[in-house]
């Protein structure tokens, strides 16, 4: 049984409250179909479709939702008249992760029958097995040019001299050739110090990025490459050439042992989000462990700047 209730939650953008007097009301129907991550339907998930009402004196945001439960083919809908700019489109259920989506209309104006009844798949991932992993939001410059500068995923620093780790699990080694301010090219690559260690990115699609765990369960077996290359190029008057994306995710395999064929023996596994040198990395402390599912409670990384913690999995 759907239910209709208000709620003060700012999902919805906050400028519109200025302008809806008088805007028109349009009647939007969204159909919703809750999945799981092998794509079959999720019943009985709590699903709501949250839209802009007029907010109290006091706030500037306002909306309220329409909710209910996902029936056996894991569908919901939803319908109402009112002046949103957006909708917010939610599911949740126990031992899944919650996602979130927001949809957009478009201005009231600007009524388009196929828009205002959208139909869209939510995806609701499985918890499996959280773990403690060293995880950590990194910001960080290069501490040295044209030099190799090695990082420890442990200690969550680079090594001596130029920070407090002990081991390079990762190098960086950034070079470039700077002519004027705005005449630049510069290369980082990624590389790492034992052999079987590597890295290889992976995409996410638009419901891995709105579900509470973005990436895979596990990180692959194979397919690692020893190094990445990340390029930026600057020029007078032209926009910037650059392979850098903020959206690209990376896999990531270090402290590998090999035995006598060159198979691997031991290796650490871990993921990041995130491009080069702003992200955040999981390592996953177990040998041969490919879970990179992380526990956002049981940080194996201790004393933390809020700037640098990580809460999600």
């Amino acid at each position: 049984m759907k239910t209709l209730a208000y709620c003060s939650i700012a999902v919805l953008a906050v400028g519109c409250a200025n302008a809806q007097t008088n805007l028109p009301s349009n009647e939007w129907k969204a159909t919703l179909k809750i999945v799981d991550e092998t794509g079959q339907p999720v019943a009985g998930a709590e699903t709501w479709v949250s839209y802009y009402v007029s907010p109290p004196p006091d706030e500037r945001v306002a909306s309220a939702k329409i909710s209910g439960l996902s029936d056996t083919n894991g569908m919901f809908t939803a319908s109402h008249r009112d002046q949103s700019y957006y909708l917010g489109f939610h599911a949740r259920k126990a031992g899944h992760y919650s996602t979130m989506i927001r949809y957009e209309l478009g201005f009231p104006f600007q009524y388009d029958s196929v828009k205002w009844n959208p139909t869209a798949t939510l995806l609701l991932k499985t918890i499996r097995h959280p773990i403690p992993m060293y995880a950590k939001q990194v910001n960080l410059g290069m501490p040295v040019f044209e030099k190799p500068a090695g990082f420890d995923l442990i200690v969550g620093d680079w090594i001596a001299p130029y920070g407090k780790g002990k081991h390079a699990d990762i190098i960086f080694t950034a070079e470039i050739n700077k002519r004027a301010g705005d005449d630049s090219d510069y290369k980082l690559m990624v590389s790492f110090p034992k052999s079987g260690d590597g890295i290889q990115d992976f995409l996410v699609t638009e419901n891995d990025r709105r579900s509470g765990l973005m990436s895979p369960h596990e990180a692959p077996l194979d397919g690692y490459q020893p190094e990445w290359i990340q390029t930026s190029i600057r020029r007078s008057g032209l926009p910037v050439k650059s392979n850098r994306d903020s959206n690209r995710n990376y896999f990531f395999r270090v402290q590998t042992v090999l035995d006598e064929k060159g198979q691997v023996k031991s290796a650490l596994y871990g993921k990041i989000y995130g491009d080069f040198m702003q992200f955040r990395y999981y390592l996953n402390p177990t040998p041969n462990d490919r879970n990179i599912e992380f526990d956002p409670k049981q940080n194996l990384l201790k004393g933390l700047k809020s700037t640098e913690r990580v809460e999600a999995p």
